[in-house]
Parts: C-alpha cells; sequence; structure tokens
C-alpha cells in the first residue's frame, strides 16, 4: 500500500505542467502550438524567452528530484524512492491533464538520477553536456545522457539502480522517436532556431 501511495503520488507530481505554466503565466501563448509542440524547456527556448525555459528546466528537474526526496525521506525505503521517481517521469510524459501527451521526458530524467544517486546524475550531465556541446542538438544530448544511465550505474558499483536507470532510458528513447527519426533524416533542429 505505502509503494501504491507513493507511486501516485509520484505521477501526481510529475505530470504538473510547468512549460505550460510558465509560458502562460509570462504571455508566450500556447506552448503546444509553439515549434514542436512539446511542452518541455527545449521548447519553451524556442519561445524567444531563456528565463522561461530555465525556470521549465528546473521545474521539470525538481519534480523528479523531489518526489525521489519526499519518498526516501518519509518512507525510509530505497524501493519507494525508485518507484516514486519512475512515477514522476511517467506523470511528466504521460500526464492525465493532457490527454497523456506530455514532454519528453529528458530533465525530469536528469533530476531523478541526481536525487537517486547524485554521481550517477552527475556524471549523466556531463555526458549530456558534452554530446550537446559537440552537436548542439538538444535530443543528442538527452539520447546520450539517457544511454549512458545504466553503465554509470554499474560502473559506479550501484547495481540496485540499473533496472530502475534502464526503464527510464526506455521512457526517453521512446518519447524522443520523433528526433531519432529526423536525426537519420538529417533534419534534427539545432538549439537556438525558432520554429
Amino acid at each position: 500500500m505505502t509503494l501504491l501511495i507513493w507511486t501516485v503520488l509520484g505521477y501526481l507530481l510529475g505530470s504538473v505542467p510547468f512549460g505550460i505554466v510558465i509560458t502562460r503565466a509570462m504571455g508566450l501563448g500556447d506552448l503546444r502550438q509553439i515549434g514542436s509542440g512539446n511542452i518541455g524547456a527545449t521548447n519553451v527556448l524556442r519561445t524567444g524567452s531563456k528565463p522561461a525555459a530555465l525556470a521549465t528546466l528546473i521545474l521539470d528537474s525538481g519534480k523528479g528530484a523531489i518526489a525521489v526526496l519526499l519518498a526516501r525521506w518519509l518512507s525510509g525505503d530505497d524501493s519507494a524512492a525508485q518507484l516514486a521517481g519512475l512515477a514522476a517521469m511517467m506523470g511528466h510524459c504521460f500526464p492525465v491533464w493532457l490527454g497523456f501527451r506530455g514532454g519528453k521526458g529528458m530533465a525530469t530524467f536528469l533530476g531523478t538520477m541526481l536525487a537517486l544517486a547524485w554521481p550517477v546524475g552527475l556524471l549523466c550531465c556531463a555526458t549530456w553536456a558534452v554530446a550537446f556541446a559537440i552537436s548542439r542538438i538538444s535530443s543528442v544530448g538527452a539520447l546520450a545522457a539517457v544511454a549512458s544511465a545504466a553503465p554509470w550505474t554499474l560502473v559506479l558499483g550501484r547495481t540496485d539502480l540499473t533496472i530502475t536507470s534502464l526503464i527510464l532510458t526506455f521512457v526517453v528513447l521512446y518519447r524522443h522517436k520523433e528526433n531519432i527519426a529526423r536525426l537519420r533524416a538529417g533534419t534534427e533542429p539545432r538549439v537556438g532556431k525558432k520554429s
């Protein structure tokens, strides 16, 4: 029952569409009608507002981290923390409030991994930064970071997180399937261009 409660709470926390809330509050329009229509920070950046994009990035990553930390703190159970993080990711990617059409999960993924095991999370962030710096394509950074998560858990001896990291990775890969198709076609846009 406790695990179920944390799963539900994690999902509800993750399902808050901060990108939409922030862009509407700042008078930037309906984010779902801008650029890719995605609700994450990369698409918020396409509105031309860096502060809005930064706020979205922080809040989307924060909801994954908060779900994990609250579950760990209040339950004392690492299984509850992992479930809460997984549920927050599912809430972000498939929010009931938006007809289960949410974000792609990268910021929430990083926040979740940082809260579960900060060394693994930092290495995922570093992987993202290197891949993005080379490509200037957000999805390349995202795909590299999530693909590195499970290997980093093995390298750092956090095998208790390997299965969770693999599930998170597959969710992000699934949400990036259109990006992967565009990367193969050579039509994936670079960050900084308005759509």
